[in-house]
């Protein structure tokens, strides 16, 4: 073999490498994405899990930032608790921002569920359902959307969160879904009250909810984020040992 040869094998096997970990890490990361539905511009972000492939289903996440539900509390909800965990355990996670600056209970919720729509055709989904995750407003966010559109969700999660204007009716929309409520011990906003009260009554009604109080923790859960969150990944998986009792 001459020497020119050899290069130019060598040269063939990097280019390979290289472009099949290229198309590996094009599907291992957050893309940006934008759409018009029931008239009114949405952005979002969609996490990939490690070697998406396109043709498959996979879990997925709704996921809701808290304060002004902007992209930059999508980012914070995503980088914190949500992104690095679904990557690696193949799940799809779709973080919209507010429409409008109309938070997703006090009129941006108005999107839903063409937006839902939209994503499953775009995305191949398990069973079509997902789960609805969301920290402060994204919490508060969670249960109002998921009230308003039971048939979509199998779990949802806050951390905090609770039912914006609760009512017999909305809570009862939730009964078929796992519910998980976390709040900060020291949390200054003292959430507690309504979300035992919404737990207390969804177990009663044969639902599987959970009400855990953070230790130590304030209203920003660090026991839920970085290396944490695969607690709230914990959550999503026990669905599928059923969400009545």
């Amino acid at each position: 073999m001459t020497k020119n040869h050899a290069i130019g094998i060598g040269l063939k096997l990097l280019l390979a490498v290289s472009t099949l970990f290229a198309t590996i890490t094009a599907y291992a990361s957050v893309e940006e994405k934008s759409m018009t539905v029931a008239g009114v511009g949405v952005q979002y972000k969609v996490v990939l899990p490690d070697g998406y492939d396109p043709a498959m289903s996979y879990p997925a996440i709704l996921a809701f930032g808290g304060g002004p539900q902007t992209m930059n509390t999508v980012d914070g909800v995503l980088s914190r608790n949500l992104q690095a965990e679904a990557e690696r355990r193949g799940y799809i996670v779709v973080a919209p921002a507010a429409p409008d600056g109309e938070l997703f209970f006090q009129g941006g919720e108005r999107i839903f569920p063409a937006f839902l729509d939209a994503i499953l055709q775009d995305y191949h989904i398990v069973d079509g359902k997902f789960h609805l995750a969301g920290v402060s407003n994204g919490g508060i966010a969670a249960f109002h959307v998921a009230a308003a559109n039971p048939d979509y969700f199998l779990s949802v999660t806050a951390f905090p969160g609770y039912l914006w204007q609760p009512s017999e009716q909305k809570l009862l929309a939730l009964v078929k879904m796992c519910v998980f409520m976390y709040v900060g011990e020291n949390d200054e906003y003292q959430w507690h009250d309504e979300m035992r009260r919404e737990a207390e009554f969804l177990t009663e009604h044969g639902a599987v909810a959970k009400y855990a109080v953070e230790k130590g923790e304030p209203h920003r859960i660090e026991t839920l984020a970085g290396a944490n969150a695969s607690r709230l990944f914990d959550g999503f998986e026990a669905t599928k040992e059923g969400c009545t009792r």
